[in-house]
């Protein structure tokens, strides 16, 4: 099964209070599982990184073998994509840690680009987590 993921971090004043939110769907569009986690004071890119981390660790509890991920942030799809280069060192370990996930679990693992407007769900439970200092699951 061919898994579908919104992702997005956030950070209320870069750096600053930060969470992620991660939206599993399967191919005909129904939520598999939700997730909003509070992950304290980080900056915007740290928290899309953690975004996708979270996902990665929800696919891999699920057994999930073929992940879409869909994302936001043009900056880290095209690091991901190896498009741009990870130039800051705490993003390169982020970055790091994203490729082992996805070797680990042999994940075939494909990121795509989206406007803001499409990704409305991941944000709303990433500033959820955020005014509620918590975990959120769905």
């Amino acid at each position: 099964m061919n898994v579908v993921a919104f992702i997005d971090g956030s950070s209320l004043g870069n750096p600053g209070e930060a969470g992620c939110g991660v939206v599993l769907k399967d191919e005909e569009g129904s939520v598999l599982q939700m997730l909003g986690e509070y992950i304290g004071r980080a900056t915007n890119n740290v928290a899309e990184y953690r975004g996708l981390l979270a996902c990665l660790r929800l696919a891999s509890e699920m057994g999930v073998r073929s992940l879409t991920v869909f994302s936001d942030s043009e900056l880290m799809v095209n690091q991901m994509k190896g498009t741009y280069r990870v130039k800051q060192p705490h993003l390169k370990e982020l970055h790091s840690q994203v490729l082992e996930a996805i070797r680990i679990d042999s994940l075939r693992f494909k990121i795509h680009h989206i406007p803001r407007e499409k990704n409305r769900e991941a944000d709303e439970l990433a500033r959820r987590a955020i005014r509620l200092h918590s975990v959120i699951r769905e």
